[in-house]
């Protein structure tokens, strides 16, 4: 069975709606990496230098990054040379496999949540990245599963912050614990783990400040944010997500790697996914940082921010190829 036979086989068996928004909200990606890669297939015929550098241009231009491309390009060679494969057209279901395995690798499955009591996810990541409406969306999503929500506002430093997530929690219907802007971040953290362990509440999703006057300063500050919080609710934060822009490609990169371990980071969120040809980014973040991703934003809608999925992200990416061959197996 070929390898895009088995993968839609595994992605049939999943919602139809989840795959759908992972199709539309990747197309800009896709056409970057797989409608490439197929024009590239189909012009070369034959695997040669000049091929594997096509390759790695395409890769590259996607922001799959330059360590990640060269490991692929080498998996790949060693695929052509043990199976002796000749034809290009070939090596489109081997690269999807690749990728898939490459997204896999050690990758937690889904969002850690307490086993018991009050499961606290804590975000970070630079302003404008799209923090808070990540937040109102899973306090969206949370909520509809039945689960009871708090919000806790511990961006105090940005102007309009704290009016963003209240205005978040009126839309989805949950209350936001804040104090006036200038105020002690872990100080509201304070009161907001209170108030779950009083309430009983199932989640509590925590703001932070996205920028700081220096990386010290930032850094400092979510380690005390994170003391306090383990101090009041040991075991928590059950996840620390760094959301990531997707449409700022290698500088995406850059932020991970500057919140770096210090900052504790459990998995990362890539929002806007939808609007760019760059989301092989996530694919560099999984190689080069070996952090998993959580969660993925694929449009606008509230039910547009959806569990990563390495399946149906590769799915996505090379849907074309995989329905042409379906076609050709039905004709058959």
């Amino acid at each position: 069975m070929s390898f895009f036979k088995k993968l839609r086989e595994s992605i049939s068996a999943k919602a139809e709606a989840v795959t759908n928004k992972f199709r539309e909200g990747l197309g800009k990606t896709a056409s970057a990496i797989a409608g490439k890669v197929e024009e590239l297939v189909l012009r070369r015929k034959k695997i040669d230098e000049a091929f594997y550098e096509e390759l790695e241009e395409i890769l590259i231009g996607a922001d799959v990054g330059v360590t990640t491309v060269m490991r692929l390009t080498d998996e790949l060679r060693e695929e052509v040379r043990k199976r002796k494969i000749e034809d290009a057209s070939e090596l489109q279901p081997i690269l999807s496999e690749k990728l898939v395995a490459l997204l896999r690798e050690g990758a937690d499955e889904g969002l850690r949540m307490a086993e018991s009591g009050t499961t606290v996810i804590l975000f970070v990541g630079v302003n404008g990245v799209g923090k808070t409406t990540t937040i109102g969306k899973l306090a969206h999503r949370f909520k509809s599963e039945g689960k009871s929500v708090l919000m806790a506002a511990g961006d105090t430093f940005r102007a309009g912050a704290i009016d963003q997530l209240e205005e978040w929690g009126r839309r989805v219907g949950v209350e936001v614990v804040k104090q006036q802007p200038g105020a002690d971040p872990a100080a509201v953290m304070y009161d907001a783990i209170r108030a779950a362990k009083q309430r009983g509440v199932d989640v509590l999703l925590c703001d932070t400040a996205g920028r700081l006057q220096n990386k010290t300063n930032l850094m400092e500050e979510l380690n005390k944010i994170y003391r306090v919080i383990q101090r009041e609710m040991p075991g928590a934060p059950h996840e620390v997500l760094l959301v990531l822009d997707a449409t700022t490609g290698q500088n995406a990169l850059s932020q991970a790697k500057l919140f770096g371990e210090k900052s504790g980071v459990t998995g990362i969120v890539l929002t806007k996914l939808d609007s760019t040809a760059k989301g092989g980014i996530v694919v560099a973040i999984r190689s080069e940082l070996k952090l998993p991703v959580k969660l993925v934003g694929l449009g606008e809608k509230m039910d547009d921010l959806q569990e990563f999925d390495a399946e149906q992200f590769v799915h996505a990416l090379f849907a074309g190829a995989i329905d042409k061959e379906a076609e050709a197996g039905s004709a058959g």
